[in-house]
């Protein structure tokens, strides 16, 4: 018994410096943890990289949906382009919403199809930046109709004025030999939120019909008569058209054909060709006019590239603009210097090569040169605090 107990205390003198060892080991670990985590808090600070490393910056926009999948896009290729350092998010929500917000500072810029007025201009210190431009379509459902509807302003004024309320009415029909047109009663399908695509459509009936410039006029929300189905959005008129026989209605270009919808020919300006809207012929619309723009923060209020003239030029297009406080400061809205920095460097790349790239791929044209040119003493123009970002 005497052996086994020497033995025993024999073994516990041999076990305890492993035991101490294991435990120095442990902190050690613990310690080299420790370093490792302080190191990377100062470098995600930027202490030990001199300052350089960047916070991610988050920038919100709201407005149009005539533009949306192009600016979305954008938001994608920038955040990669900026290796997650600056994010965009953009809502939609109609180009009414856009204006609302970022008057309200809600927002850090938004998209709108219809131009301030001159007063809201001025007011509000706001600049107008064309990023791209695109076309509004009238897409319908007719079964088996045996060819592509052909219209003009001043027939389509009747149709949603419920004037011309049959498909086989002769008006249309001279427009359109051969096709199988019958009495069917045309269900008209129109925006029901504040839209800069009712905007841009309904100055375009402005100009073609007196009749309808005299009762309706251009706005972004319009009195439709009695029996016009209303929904909200691109997709909302869209999805009654495809679902519904013998409508009509209009949608934005891009969201027509990603959406496999038909659309109708119009008649030019000249009054010489039905034209197909296509990006050549939207392009051509904005070439005429783009000579004549006005400054970032000037009058843009009568701007726009409605009825141009030209054989190939589609009558219903317009620009689509960004809208950007010019002066930047805390004072005027809620960005730093970093974020108000980031947000035109943002527009810059969007109006440049960069971000045009992604336009023919979605079914938007790009911009003329001499539109970019504008663009970049516009952008040159915007401060904070006093002094320019670029």
């Amino acid at each position: 018994m005497q052996e086994e107990k020497k033995s025993n205390t024999a073994e516990e003198k041999i076990a305890m410096p492993h035991r101490g060892g294991g435990n120095r080991i442990i902190m050690a670990i613990i310690a080299v943890i420790i370093v490792v985590v302080l190191l990377v808090a100062l470098y995600a600070t930027g202490a030990l990289s001199g300052g350089k490393t960047k916070t991610a910056v988050t920038l919100t926009g709201s407005g149009a949906t005539f533009p949306m999948p192009l600016i979305q896009e954008w938001a994608k290729q920038y955040y990669n382009v900026t290796k997650g350092e600056v994010r965009i998010n953009y809502a939609g929500g109609g180009s009414g919403t856009g204006i609302s917000q970022i008057k309200n500072k809600q927002v850090d810029f938004a998209g709108t199809d219809a131009p301030l007025k001159a007063n809201e201009t001025s007011e509000f210190g706001l600049v107008h930046i064309p990023e791209t431009l695109g076309a509004v379509v009238l897409t319908y459902n007719y079964p088996s109709l045996g060819g592509t509807l052909k219209l003009n302003g001043s027939i389509l004024a009747k149709i949603f004025l419920k004037n011309i309320t049959v498909w086989n009415d002769p008006e249309i029909a001279a427009l359109n030999p051969g096709l199988n047109l019958g009495s069917q009663t045309i269900l008209t399908a129109a925006r029901s939120d504040s839209s800069g695509t009712t905007f841009v459509f309904s100055g375009y009936l402005s100009i073609a019909s007196s009749s309808w410039s005299q009762i309706k006029g251009q706005g972004k929300t319009i009195s439709w008569p009695e029996g016009t189905v209303q929904n909200s959005g691109n997709a909302g008129v869209a999805g009654y058209v495809k679902t519904n026989s013998y409508s009509i209605g209009y949608v934005e270009l891009s969201y027509a054909i990603s959406n496999q919808m038909t659309y109708a020919q119009m008649r030019n300006a000249d009054d010489t060709a039905f034209v197909t809207p296509s990006l050549e012929s939207t392009a051509a619309a904005a070439a005429a006019k783009a000579s004549s723009l006005p400054a970032g923060d000037g009058d843009w209020s009568a701007v726009h590239i409605l009825n141009q003239p030209g054989t190939n030029t589609y009558p219903i297009a317009s620009f689509t603009y960004i809208l950007i406080y010019k002066e930047l400061y805390n004072d005027q809205t809620k960005l730093n210097k970093t974020a108000a920095k980031d947000l035109v460097n943002f527009v810059w790349w969007a109006v440049h090569d960069g971000g045009q790239q992604y336009s023919g791929p979605l079914s938007y044209p790009t911009l003329p040169s001499s539109v970019v040119t504008l663009d970049e003493q516009i952008l040159r123009s915007i401060t904070y605090d006093g002094s320019p970002l670029l």
